[in-house]
């Protein structure tokens, strides 16, 4: 079974920078498109940073040019770089990746627990 860790949440002042990583575990082939997804208190899930497995990327219009997402196919780990925090960037994080692991058929989408992320003013 393939599991998606995350770490590196907590608080942090506005202007400061934090780094989310995700690692998979599991006996795992093959990772194809990995991503960052968040959800504030009340809202919905949405969509912060998404890369490819040939490292193209795709971010979210309200952290273009503060985020910057990253991976390491060696480790099955991708990475969040959060600088110029903001206290609306307070949120739930978690990681999403596609996955291909012993006993799938074909890449199966697998969902990490989440990490708070608190920016404060």
């Amino acid at each position: 079974q393939v599991q998606l860790v995350e770490s590196g949440g907590g608080l942090v002042q506005a202007g400061g920078s934090l780094r989310l990583s995700c690692a998979a575990s599991g006996i795992i082939f093959s990772i194809n498109a990995m991503g960052w997804y968040r959800q504030a208190p009340g809202k919905e899930r949405e969509l912060v940073a998404t890369i490819t497995s040939g490292d193209s990327t795709n971010y979210a219009d309200s952290v273009k040019g503060r985020f910057t997402i990253s991976r390491d196919n060696a480790k099955n780990t991708v990475y969040l770089q959060m600088n110029s925090l903001k206290p609306e960037d307070t949120a739930v994080y978690y990681c999403n990746a596609y996955v291909l692991a012993r006993w799938y058929q074909s890449y199966l989408e697998v969902w990490g627990q989440g990490t708070l992320v608190t920016v404060s003013s």
